[in-house]
């Protein structure tokens, strides 16, 4: 018989018992404890536990091993496992882990979310990610039956971010590059500018990715914590053009590079002899944050500004300018919605605005210097 002791619905610790077998069949201890591993019985009494009384720090650890496990549906990136499981213990199993699931209120729920916004201080798109964290880790609850409602569901948050990347024109870009003698530093930009990569996109590369007669390159991973992982989405695994021109500089710059092989990385750092591309944060804040500020791109002390914002630009130069299709643009960034190019990294474009109120003007009379 195994021995077992687990909470009650008052939440008083019972004694409790299972049947294993025979001693005749089971004449060692070993052998019971491989039946009772056979049989999965620790298995379900740690699962058993009541509805009522599950605290919410064991219903965030199942969602963590539900979701995040290997019997996940869906496999996430390595990098939202690392931002989910930051989110999950470090805000909310250090706020409500010892209580009661069942017992956290809506309200309570709320006033903590906006608290974090007006003393934390903390961007309203990221409570936003975190109520839905939360919201996720009752419905996995919900769905394997250790609670039986979801209190997030009437909780609202706000989710508009405040952010509005700054977008630099092709003759700063000009500019940016002209100022980066290093020729690691000024390819690197100009790829950036051009293909509107990701900056964990453009740091993967290497050489073997870059199809000279396809005239396109393969986008399969990205650079995160120090390894290859996983693109940002589906979406994201796939191509990107290469026009005659930029091919010409890559080849030029292979030619440079004493890291030429197809497996060497196209931007490689030279501090770590290629066996790591180079530094992302530290060629930002060393070499392009002081470029951009050169060529006249307005930077406030500590306004986000970094490769990023290439590809900000591009989107935003070829819908406005370019007057490229929204499609096209979107297969270039490769987003899953369009939506998501249009909303995200195109913004109204000043001088367009003004030249259609003036055609209004124009057809309603009204005319440069004319006075009723």
């Amino acid at each position: 018989m195994l021995r077992y002791r687990v909470a009650s619905a008052d939440g008083r610790r019972v004694e409790h018992t299972t049947s294993i077998g025979l001693v005749q069949k089971f004449p060692k201890d070993e052998d019971a404890w491989r039946e009772i591993d056979r049989l999965g019985i620790l298995i379900r009494i740690n699962d058993n536990t009541p509805l009522s009384r599950i605290r919410f720090n064991a219903l965030a650890e199942h969602y963590l091993k539900a979701d995040f496990g290997s019997d996940a549906v869906r496999p996430k990136s390595e990098n939202t496992t690392g931002i989910t499981e930051h989110i999950v213990r470090d805000y909310l199993i250090a706020r409500w882990g010892g209580e009661i699931a069942e017992d956290i209120k809506p309200l309570d729920i709320q006033r903590w979310l906006k608290s974090l916004n007006t003393e934390s201080k903390l961007a309203w798109t990221t409570i936003a990610k975190m109520r839905g964290v939360m919201s996720r880790i009752y419905k996995v609850g919900i769905l394997r039956e250790q609670v039986k409602k979801n209190p997030v569901m009437h909780v609202e948050t706000r989710c508009k971010s405040n952010y509005r990347a700054i977008v630099i024109t092709p003759a700063q870009t000009f500019n940016i590059l002209k100022s980066l003698k290093n020729h690691l530093h000024h390819k690197l930009v100009l790829t950036c500018a051009a293909t509107a990569l990701r900056s964990s996109e453009i740091l993967a590369l290497r050489w073997a990715d870059i199809l000279w007669l396809e005239e396109r390159i393969r986008v399969s991973k990205r650079w995160a914590n120090g390894k290859d992982g996983e693109t940002k989405t589906e979406a994201s695994d796939g191509y990107v053009p290469l026009h005659p021109v930029l091919a010409n500089h890559l080849q030029q710059w292979r030619c440079q590079t004493p890291h030429k092989k197809d497996t060497n990385f196209v931007f490689p750092s030279f501090k770590a002899r290629g066996r790591i591309p180079l530094s992302s944060s530290i060629f930002v804040s060393d070499y392009l944050r002081p470029a951009a500020k050169a060529a006249g791109v307005q930077i406030e002390d500590g306004q986000r500004f970094g490769l990023h914002n290439l590809r900000h630009s591009l989107s935003n130069w070829l819908v406005n300018k370019a007057k490229v299709e929204p499609k096209t643009v979107q297969g270039i960034l490769r987003h899953s919605r369009i939506q998501t190019t249009l909303d995200l990294y195109t913004q109204e474009d000043s001088d367009e605005a003004r030249g259609a109120q003036g055609e209004f003007l124009k057809a309603v009379g009204i005319h440069s210097g004319m006075t009723q």
